[in-house]
């Protein structure tokens, strides 16, 4: 009886402990709920009564017009701004990690020092083993309670160092930078030497190093290379918390998202798709709707006769009151106008040019001793669209400013005939003057057949009314590109020079922009990173990588697909893939017995790591005190040189299991 109560109390222990696993797992499951959101300004509604949840695993794209609150939604997400109405909850212990443009650098750091910020947490614990370190190597009362605590707190705290990362922390940052595009000589170069971009760069690659439940990401692409992007569409697909991020470039979207949250009427639809099916989702969607509302309005149109009719009949008013009441309860169905014509435009040449428009003959750049470029030979021909590839930093917007004369080089550039260039900046504040209005700036690019047309541009570029009374010091970002682009209509060329024209165009606007210069009957060179934009615009590629210009013949996809086969982790990965299991040749380590052996080897090189690392900590308090003599000294490299071997042993070891 008694062996039969334990076991009935052990069963449903065991049962208690399984449902309270389960609850936890589904309690986690969803990671943050956002309940009955609204914002609001001045009485006018952002968005209204919004609720959903953001689940382990997600991967939303948050899409709608300009304006409609996608950047707005994720500071709310993230708490950096207060909703007018509702509450965002996380649940548990949730930690969201949220990419903001604004920069915030300590001077005097490096890229290694700030990216090393991401280890907060780690960066205490590796302080308190160093206090601990510290008072062990100082006291002498090796048997007292104190000391054996000092001991327990070390073995403690050492645990608590490697679940964090600590012995793979220099592996990741080094792993994430290169990913994003720095180069190891720029790891100890102060933040301070590099633009704005690179700069975003180092708070993107300390965010993701931080490991959060949830990623909130705000164009995260703006700034990045393609080879770049393509590192963090692979990082982002094997993170395993949730991404909701906002971007323009719709490659990125339908490569990393199965979830798209549209803001739209001031309501969140939720569609468990990516970006491209979302699109034909909100189509089916729209087609719905456009019938529900002209079905409600034919209703409505019959009701409101019947209620006239009614109205004058005594024996018929109380029908026609509560005809009326049902009118004024019921919600009207509204269909969001896209508007297509806002940017509805078009680049018209101005006279032919000759055949060779540009020839470049062994032009190279420098920068004092710093080499850009060097031999570039290329011919563009009239009437070619050439879009200029690489990682940041490798030239293009270089070359492109040595072309259109605003840069001094070596070597020869050679204008066809009749050549009129176009050149839009990617630093608009470079070509814009601060000081005049949207139409003073605009009337100053015009010529005397364009003079006229000046109002009717910047209203196709939504600087209608009051808007073209606007400083342009006071312009945001995309409101500095439209204007730019605007200028460049109202200056007929027959060449066009575009650096980075898509930065921050929503997806309607880069739509309208690339089907005009497709119908642009003049040449076309495009500085961008924007593989969408590119894709079926460009006929022709010219690669800068390491002080080295390449050309390819074919659009930005066929370049994709050889820069993937030229890439060696991608050639891995596909032959992995395509190896036949069965072909696998057995490797005597994978019998249980070797795998017993090596778990074994590792546990052991793990206790001499730690061993070694407590010794080189002991050395290095011994010498705050004193100046050490040339044989401690060596004694300490030696031990160093010792770490580094077991820490290459540990990673060999691991990579046999």
């Amino acid at each position: 009886m008694f062996q039969k109560i334990i076991t009935t109390g052990f069963i449903q222990s065991t049962f208690n402990r399984c449902r309270s696993a389960l609850e936890n797992s589904i309690i986690f499951a969803t990671m943050l709920q956002a309940q009955k959101l609204g914002v609001h300004f001045a009485g006018n509604y952002l968005f209204d009564n919004v609720s959903f949840r953001i689940n382990k695993g997600d991967r939303i794209g948050l899409a709608g017009k300009n304006g409609a609150g996608k950047s707005t939604l994720l500071k709310i997400l993230a708490k950096k701004q207060n909703s007018t109405e509702g509450d965002v909850a996380y649940e548990g212990e949730v930690s969201v990690g949220y990419l903001s443009q604004d920069i915030d650098f300590e001077e005097g750091r490096t890229i290694w020092d700030e990216a090393a910020q991401a280890f907060e947490l780690l960066n205490q614990v590796q302080t308190k083993i160093d206090e601990v370190n510290h008072q062990l190597a100082e006291r002498t009362d090796y048997e007292s309670d104190s000391y054996h605590q000092l001991i327990e707190d070390i073995s403690h705290l050492t645990e608590r160092f490697t679940m964090l990362g600590g012995y793979s922390k220099d592996a990741d940052m080094e792993k994430v930078l290169k990913g994003l595009g720095f180069r190891e000589s720029d790891f100890h170069r102060l933040t301070s030497e590099f633009s704005g971009g690179w700069r975003m760069r180092v708070e993107l690659a300390k965010l993701l190093l931080r490991h959060h439940d949830i990623l909130l990401l705000d164009e995260p692409t703006n700034h990045l290379d393609i080879d770049s992007i393509l590192w963090l569409e692979e990082f982002l697909n094997s993170y395993s918390g949730a991404v909701v991020l906002v971007s323009h470039d719709k490659l990125f979207l339908d490569n990393i998202t199965n979830r798209t949250l549209e803001i739209a009427n001031k309501q969140i639809h939720d569609y468990k798709a990516n970006y491209s099916k979302y699109i034909e989702l909100r189509e089916d969607r729209r087609e719905k709707m456009e019938q529900a509302r002209k079905n409600q309005e034919n209703y409505i149109k019959h009701t409101e006769q019947l209620i006239d009719k009614f109205r004058a009949k005594a024996s018929k008013a109380s029908t026609a009151k509560s005809l009326q009441k049902k009118l004024n309860r019921m919600d009207v169905i509204e269909v969001e106008n896209e508007d297509v014509h806002a940017m509805n435009i078009r680049f018209e040449p101005s006279q032919r040019s000759g055949k060779v428009v540009f020839k470049l003959e062994d032009v190279a750049k420098d920068f004092g001793n710093h080499s850009v470029f060097t031999n570039v030979d290329l011919e563009i021909v009239r009437g070619e669209k050439v879009a200029f590839v690489g990682q940041n930093g490798q030239g293009k917007t270089t070359l492109a400013r040595c072309i259109i004369g605003e840069l001094d080089f070596s070597g020869k550039i050679t204008y066809g005939h009749n050549v009129e260039v176009g050149y839009f900046a990617q630093n608009q504040h470079l070509v814009l003057d601060e000081n005049r209005t949207v139409l003073e700036e605009a009337e100053y690019a015009a010529n005397e057949k364009t003079r006229i047309r000046v109002r009717d541009v910047l209203g196709a570029f939504l600087f209608g009314g009051e808007s073209a009374e606007k400083k342009v010091k006071v312009l945001s970002g995309g409101e500095r590109n439209r204007l730019a682009l605007a200028k460049l209509l109202l200056h007929p060329s027959n060449v066009l020079i575009m650096d980075e024209p898509t930065n921050h165009l929503d997806i309607q606007s880069k739509e309208i922009l690339k089907n005009a210069l497709n119908k642009y009957d003049g040449t076309l060179i495009l500085v961008s990173h924007d593989r969408e934009f590119l894709s079926g615009l460009a006929d022709k590629i010219v690669e800068f990588k390491e002080g080295e210009v390449k050309e390819f013949l074919g659009g930005i996809d066929d370049y994709l697909a050889y820069r993937k086969a030229a890439n060696m982790r991608e050639i891995e990965k596909v032959v992995k893939e395509e190896s036949p299991k069965n072909n696998a040749q057995p490797i005597n380590y994978q019998d249980d017995k070797e795998i017993k052996r090596i778990k074994n080897k590792i546990n052991s090189v793990e206790a001499e790591i730690t061993s070694l690392e407590e010794e080189i900590g002991k050395i290095e308090n011994s010498f705050l005190d004193k100046n050490p003599t040339e044989d401690e000294l060596l004694a300490y490299e030696n031990l160093k040189i010792s770490l580094e071997e077991k820490m290459l042993e540990w990673e060999e070891l691991n990579q046999m299991m």
